[in-house]
């Protein structure tokens, strides 16, 4: 039971993240602004209700610092993803901002002492390839290196990064505080830039407006209480790599309400990454020679059984 809720957090985490490729699709606001009103509208929303029940806790100075960060690395990564689809296509900026499992895997092996069990990395081979038939290999010789590519691949760092940092502030800090503290620096962090390159704040249609209330509400609040909740109790390799799951309802939902055709590969591609997923989430470590002595040892049992 004590895996079970975390598990069932992020699932829930992953189905409401997987509207947000949707919504962004729809270009009913710029993208910079799609993410300060994500994180505006959400904070204005739970900020209330924690005083209210006096459920806000200030966090040790070094631990507030880590939740701010992450506030900052959060938003980053948003509004470079949020530019990146709209100035290339949602496939090519979906596909390597969803590299982050690789990302965390890298950075986990280089800077932290728990390194990416070995379950993780063929988990990540098999869903990466999944990924990749899902878009299509042809897409990649269509790929342009130029500076959406940059910033879908640099949406998938801060993504990477961010879920590093915020399973150590985790540690420490209860859910909703972090939200709190980390929404209200993505919050000011973003109005900032938002200034500064005067961006508009308003004169946008009410389907708009509603597009950018149910991002707060479902892609941010319902979605990230969730996440987070399951980054306290889980890995951030297995997390980055489940997150992926998202491709596949996203793709889902496009065929469902945007008339997107679901393919043959498509299909065969979110299975194997959906399998990949599963990997990661074995107890015991995977490898060639586990699964030989496994198979000569039923070989041998099934031989006396005979006997």
């Amino acid at each position: 039971m004590t895996n079970t809720k975390p598990r069932l957090a992020l699932a829930f985490g992953i189905l409401c993240i997987s509207i947000f490729p949707i919504l962004v699709k729809i270009r009913l606001t710029p993208g910079l602004i799609s993410a300060f009103y994500r994180m505006a509208i959400a904070v204005s929303l739970l900020l209330p209700y924690v005083l209210i029940t006096k459920k806000f806790k200030l966090p040790e100075k070094k631990y507030l610092i880590l939740a701010v960060l992450c506030g900052i690395l959060f938003a980053s990564d948003v509004a470079v993803w949020n530019i990146a689809i709209q100035e290339s296509s949602a496939t090519q900026a979906s596909l390597l901002t969803n590299l982050s499992p690789l990302w965390v895997g890298i950075i986990s092996y280089v800077f932290l002492k728990t390194k990416p069990a070995t379950n993780f990395w063929i988990g990540t081979t098999v869903a990466l390839f999944g990924m990749a038939m899902l878009v299509g290999f042809q897409f990649f010789l269509k790929l342009d290196f130029d500076s959406a590519f940059i910033l879908a691949v640099l949406s998938g760092i801060f993504y990477s990064i961010y879920l590093l940092v915020s399973k150590k502030a985790l540690t420490h800090i209860d859910v909703l505080s972090f939200m709190v503290i980390s929404l209200l620096a993505s919050t000011i962090y973003l109005a900032i830039i938002c200034i500064v390159i005067k961006e508009p704040f308003s004169g946008f249609s009410d389907l708009g407006w509603m597009v950018l209330f149910i991002q707060a509400v479902v892609c941010q609040l319902m979605a990230w209480l969730s996440i987070s909740y399951a980054t306290q109790h889980m890995r951030p390799t297995r997390i980055s790599l489940s997150l992926l799951g998202q491709a596949v309802l996203t793709s889902i939902l496009a065929w469902l309400f945007l008339d997107e055709k679901i393919t043959f590969n498509m299909i065969i591609g979110g299975i194997i990454l959906l399998l990949g997923i599963r990997t990661t989430f074995y107890t015991k470590t995977l490898s060639i020679k586990n699964i030989f002595n496994k198979t000569t040892a039923d070989s041998s049992l099934a031989t006396q059984k005979k006997a």
